[in-house]
């Protein structure tokens, strides 16, 4: 990837006002899914939703990631506008979560909340498609843009944990639609870029991407090292709390985790394995991390494995992301994020549905379903490298970067 030096200087203006920018962004979208992550179904609760209705309505971005999701990333690369795709889900969430946030009734909830999550969660896909092309033309590191996302999803987590023993739990709703219109206002600052040329390209390697394999060895392997995360999501804090752990030391562990994929996302331009090696490294890191999770570990222990969600995740993602900007075409960054999104959307919920029955009935032994997981995509990976390596999908130069 060449350096910000070897661009022209009129260009690195440019380049640094797109980096500024879209970190911003970045920021802005993590917080508010940083506060919306631990906070919507506290809400849900407090303005009557029973617990029932709670499962079913928390499920419903898990569902539009593998349906309404990908038509809209394809709809905004047949449109060449990534930018404007940004925008306008950008405040389309806005607009949602304020309606939201004025029903109280479940089916009324329900209803609103589905139709909004039909345009947010394309954002955080749209946003990397987005980053990628933007990497490719100016000669940045993805990792450096990131992090700021995950630095965002931290402080947004901490505020809003700090606002609920202050503010009433039905009002935490407009917490989260406070951080949306943030994130919608900074998309109106977000750089364009190029346009495509020719549409025809764009319909014909949208089709070809699925048959290519090299592609679809990295989302399923994407899908499968991200999916075992799904049991150290949904029961982590349940069972730490369960083993004695404070509320304190549950929230300093998490933020371990959080602090070492910060790390990996900064350190990232000075990798210098290939991207398919990285993701592998990532995925072996994950059977790790589990078979040691399943152990049921001292705290000790505990804290050095939660650093290891910097390479689970965070290589993983780095190596998965460069992968991508190496294998598909810029001008079909969208659709391949699309389909990213709906693989591991269709992965990771199948994965937390078959965690629930797992843990219910072996508690920790969950974790050995998660480490067949990951050592399914250290493998899917492994066989695929060689292809990754010599034949770039569609044979189309990534000079071929179209718009945003």
């Amino acid at each position: 990837m060449a350096a910000e030096s070897q661009i022209p200087i009129a260009s690195q203006g440019a380049s640094r006002r797109f980096a500024v920018r879209l970190a911003l962004f970045y920021g802005a979208s993590f917080g508010t899914l940083g506060t919306h992550l631990p906070f919507f179904t506290v809400w849900l609760k407090a303005v009557g939703i029973d617990a029932l209705w709670i499962g079913i309505i928390s499920a419903v971005p898990a569902v539009t990631r593998f349906t309404t999701l990908p038509v809209v990333t394809g709809s905004a690369e047949k449109r060449y506008s990534l930018r404007g795709a940004l925008i306008a889900t950008a405040f389309l969430t806005t607009l949602g979560f304020s309606i939201v946030g004025t029903q109280h009734r479940t089916a009324a909830v329900f209803l609103a909340y589905a139709a909004t999550c039909c345009v947010w969660t394309p954002v955080l896909p749209l946003t990397d498609a987005y980053a990628l092309r933007g990497v490719a033309r100016y000669g940045l590191n993805y990792g450096p843009l990131r992090l700021w996302g995950s630095a965002a999803f931290v402080a947004g987590a901490l505020a809003c944990g700090l606002l609920v023993d202050i503010i009433a739990a039905r009002q935490l709703i407009w917490v989260i639609v406070a951080v949306a219109v943030l994130s919608a206002t900074i998309s109106l600052t977000l750089e364009p870029l190029d346009r495509a040329n020719a549409r025809t390209t764009a319909v014909h390697g949208a089709k070809a991407l699925l048959r290519d394999k090299g592609f679809l060895a990295i989302i399923l392997t994407s899908a499968l090292v991200q999916g075992s995360h799904a049991a150290y999501y949904t029961f982590a804090s349940i069972n730490w709390q369960a083993s004695g752990l404070g509320g304190l030391t549950i929230a300093g562990l998490w933020t371990l985790g959080v602090l070492a994929e910060i790390l990996v996302f900064a350190l990232s331009p000075r990798f210098t394995l290939a991207p398919a090696l990285l993701v592998v490294i990532g995925a072996v890191s994950a059977v790790a991390r589990w078979l040691i999770s399943a152990q049921e570990p001292s705290l000790a222990v505990l804290s050095v494995v939660q650093l290891a969600h910097g390479l689970t995740f965070g290589l993983t993602q780095v190596g998965t992301m460069n992968l991508l900007l190496r294998h598909v075409p810029t001008h079909l960054m969208a659709r391949g994020q699309g389909y990213l999104a709906a693989c591991a959307g269709l992965v990771s919920g199948s994965a937390s549905i078959a965690s629930g029955v797992v843990y219910g009935r072996y508690g920790q032994g969950v974790y050995y379903v998660m480490v067949a997981m990951a050592l399914a995509g250290a493998i899917v990976m492994w066989l695929a490298r060689h292809r990754l390596a010599e034949h770039p999908a569609l044979d189309q130069p990534q000079s071929a970067a179209s718009g945003g």
